[in-house]
């Protein structure tokens, strides 16, 4: 049985726990400047700190113990540390040369962390999620409000940057790909049509049913107007990224669980993949910090549970192993969402 197979049997039985934060868990090592420096970036005209991604060649060890950390409280899903693994977004720093490298070192240390703890824990598998981000740019919206037909970014470009991506996070051993905190479902779509190139390429079947390498999305609700940036409604982003067969659909971020409920609830009626959920801990206070514990949290994403709504369920912003560890607990307790009720009520 593949890697593929295994998870679609697990997903089948529980509510599968993805990670929490990478950023917040970093945060507490307090790097400097130097922790973000290899060797050959010793000389680097531009400031590095910040670049988190980075980290995964610089300062591999700090990656992997937040994996562990993770992994230790119930994970089965670890995310590769490539939120910002493009081209344009490692442009901020002069390192697109180094985009490749970003997203292969990246995997390759989150899947020893995963096949780790799948010795230890042989009846629960982890897995590794290759993280996709959404680019620090925008493709349907303009950046200059005196040029509102002005583009940062084309379809074309994104695509590009996302096929190098992809390539180097399933090289590196990634057995999902996991577009996430998709603001722009353009963006996304470019994302998609990057994936779909990087399969055909390798002759790999886009229906992980199939075989293949499962694709999560998950988009963001920015605000209490229930839309994403780019203007969509939770059901027209759906209908957006339906158009191949994907593993999960679901949301990240913004929001905190409360928040997220009813747009959740949108996607658990209509979508026909498993639904994921990855809230924040609460809304940010006014210095941008996250207050909401794990205990509170875990409370909160109990509504989703007992209302049969989740497939796979963890943690944004603020995040820490404490409440993937209640998220865990709690997530034990109840059934996954059953994709059959969706399939019945087409028919």
């Amino acid at each position: 049985m593949n890697r593929t197979d295994i998870l679609l049997k697990q997903a089948k039985q529980r509510v599968l726990i993805l990670d929490g934060a990478m950023g917040t868990m970093i945060q507490r090592y307090k790097l400097d400047e130097e922790d973000f420096r290899t060797p050959e970036l010793a000389d680097h005209p531009k400031a590095l700190k910040g670049n988190n991604d980075l980290l995964s060649l610089s300062r591999p060890d700090v990656i992997k113990a937040i994996h562990a950390a993770y992994l230790e409280v119930g994970a089965d899903i670890i995310e590769t540390n490539t939120f910002s693994g493009t081209t344009i977004a490692q442009a901020d720093y002069g390192l697109e040369h180094l985009a490749y490298q970003i997203n292969y070192e990246s995997a390759k240390i989150a899947k020893e962390a995963a096949l780790e703890y799948s010795a230890k824990t042989p009846n629960q598998p982890r897995f590794v999620a290759g993280a996709v981000g959404p680019t620090n740019r925008t493709a349907s919206i303009s950046p200059d409000v005196n040029d509102p037909g002005y583009r940062a970014v084309t379809f074309d470009q994104l695509a590009e940057a996302y096929k190098e991506q992809v390539e180097g996070l399933l090289d590196g051993g990634s057995d999902i790909i996991l577009v996430e905190t998709i603001f722009d479902t353009l963006n996304a779509k470019a994302a998609i049509f990057a994936i779909q190139d990087v399969f055909e390429n390798r002759g790999l079947p886009l229906d992980p049913a199939d075989g293949g390498i499962p694709v999560m999305i998950s988009g963001t609700i920015t605000d209490a107007s229930g839309r994403t940036l780019s203007g969509q409604t939770t059901e027209a982003f759906l209908i957006s990224v339906s158009h191949i067969p994907l593993f999960s659909i679901g949301l990240n971020c913004a929001l905190g669980a409360k928040e997220l409920r009813p747009y959740l609830k949108v996607l658990a009626e209509n979508a026909p993949f498993y639904v994921s959920a990855y809230p924040n801990a609460g809304l940010p206070n006014e210095f941008g910090q996250y207050d909401q514990d794990a205990q509170e949290m875990s409370n909160q994403v109990e509504d989703f549970l007992k209302e049969g709504m989740i497939n796979v369920l963890g943690g944004c912003c603020g995040t820490t192993p404490d409440h993937i560890a209640a998220l865990s607990r709690i997530a034990s307790k109840y059934g996954p969402r059953k994709l059959e009720l969706i399939s019945d009520s087409d028919e």
